[in-house]
């Protein structure tokens, strides 16, 4: 799309796509302070009570690969469509569930219907920008602030609905949002003409099955033990699903993945960022929800609340402040700030008392970590989807959604582990609780300090937004 015959449409297109993310991303914390009664009304373990949030990521981050390439062959705006249908429905079936079987299913196909919005998404967001520099970097950080924006609101959005009407609202909300999106869609978004190829499903079957049973045994390796026969064959059988998955790939003739991609400069680093910020910011949210409900006796609403100054923060920074700070330094240098700024709130949410209170223990850490989460996301983001050539734009698009929400899945399984290793689950025992939660704390912040430091040596040059949009 060039200068000339940019689609008058494209802003009130792009207010749709950022809230389509919004709303993708939206469904990943929804759940959160919904998480205590849905684990008394569907007979959830402790143990077991992250896989409301993992069924969900691990569907989406699995597929988001098989995503971008049917966006790729069959047409970013009929495959985004086509997402909102699986969304819908997944919705219906979590809101209607009685049993902790069935809410996984919906949460699944929930993800499922993700992995094929998000990579369409920003194809489209591409098509309609990518041949205006200036306006590309507007919408980017538009269509970036509504991923921390809308993982932080949901939490808060979850607090609503749950206080004052019931879990299941938190499904039944995307609903009518759902409906909207299949009759906006054909009138907002531009068309792609569909292209020939072959689609890798079995690859895509091996990389999903894969990452769940990584997923699925760290998540259960405190119960069973690390050491465990269930334990090492589960972590086994995933990572040979993997290495399946990877030799799929050099053999096919067309793969779902074209491995000579991650040899495209500054993709590899800044989808490595976008990993390891998702395995610490979801962790975070996670577990500082838990302490305001299960330590200081917040209600759903006011938990959801108290989290809502992150919400501010991070899209007053991502629409008003990142760009300007990408124009003047670059990416990597933003990207390793954010990442060190998210560990040092971390450390801070880790000296969080049983005794605490939300003014002294979590105010202004969960702020700095905000800090660091929207100092990060835009340029990893940009730089990770820019990378890639034109044809495969959804191809990058689903590279980078896997690797910020299979960082989430996995990050949030380690930490789990270890809180529930240091007294995370001994419900009813302030101090057990906080001692459990602050280990996580803790081991978050390892992992954005680690991202940080890999930033600087595998992302050695930083981008800048017009190298950005030209290489889109």
């Amino acid at each position: 799309m060039t200068e000339q015959n940019a689609d008058p449409r494209r802003w009130w297109a792009l207010g749709f796509l950022a809230l389509a993310q919004f709303v993708v991303i939206m469904d990943t914390s929804i759940i959160g302070v919904a998480l205590p009664r849905m684990q008394a009304d569907l007979g959830f373990t402790t143990d077991n009570l992250s896989w409301i949030f993992n069924a969900y990521v691990i569907a989406f981050g699995g597929l988001l690969l098989l995503g971008g390439r049917l966006a790729d062959l069959l047409g970013a705006r009929r495959l985004f469509g086509a997402g909102w249908a699986l969304t819908l429905a997944g919705s219906v079936v979590a809101a209607l569930a009685g049993t902790a079987g069935i809410e996984l299913l919906g949460r699944v196909l929930q993800g499922a219907g993700a992995a094929l919005i998000a990579p369409a998404a920003l194809t489209l967001l591409m098509t309609l920008f990518g041949a205006r520099p200036r306006e590309l970097t507007k919408a980017l950080a538009l269509y970036g602030a509504a991923a921390p924006a809308g993982g932080t609101a949901g939490v808060f959005l979850g607090g609503v609905l749950t206080q004052w009407l019931s879990w299941p609202w938190i499904f039944w909300l995307y609903v009518p949002i759902s409906l909207v999106a299949l009759v906006a869609t054909p009138l907002l978004m531009p068309s792609a003409p569909a292209r020939r190829g072959a689609i890798d499903v079995v690859g895509a079957l091996a990389v999903t099955a894969g990452l769940g049973l990584v997923v699925f045994a760290v998540v259960r390796a405190p119960q069973l033990g690390w050491g465990s026969a269930a334990t090492l064959g589960a972590l086994a059988g995933g990572v040979a699903l993997l290495a399946l998955f990877v030799a799929l790939q050099r053999a096919r003739r067309v793969p779902l993945v074209r491995l000579g991609i991650f040899r495209t400069p500054g993709l590899g680093g800044a989808n490595l960022a976008q990993f390891l910020l998702g395995a610490a910011w979801i962790p975070m949210w996670y577990f500082l929800n838990l302490y305001l409900q299960q330590v200081l006796g917040y209600g759903a609403f006011a938990s959801g609340a108290a989290l809502l100054p992150m919400t501010v923060l991070i899209v007053v920074l991502m629409v008003a402040v990142a760009p300007r700070l990408i124009a003047r330094f670059g990416a990597r240098p933003l990207i390793v700030g954010g990442l060190w700024a998210l560990a040092a709130g971390l450390v801070w949410l880790s000296f969080a008392r049983p005794t605490g209170t939300f003014v002294l223990d979590v105010l202004p850490a969960s702020l700095v970590a905000a800090l660091g989460q929207a100092l990060a996301f835009i340029p990893s983001l940009g730089t990770a989807i820019s990378s890639a050539p034109p044809e495969e734009g959804g191809l990058a698009s689903g590279i980078v959604n896997t690797a910020y929400q299979i960082g989430s899945a996995l990050g949030l399984a380690t930490m789990t582990a270890v809180g529930v290793s240091f007294g995370a689950g001994n419900l009813g025992d302030p101090v057990a609780l906080t001692g459990g939660f602050s280990a996580a704390f803790l081991g978050a912040a390892g992992i954005a300090a680690a991202g940080g430091f890999l930033t600087l040596a595998t992302l050695r040059r930083a981008a800048r937004p017009a190298e950005v949009a030209q290489a889109a």
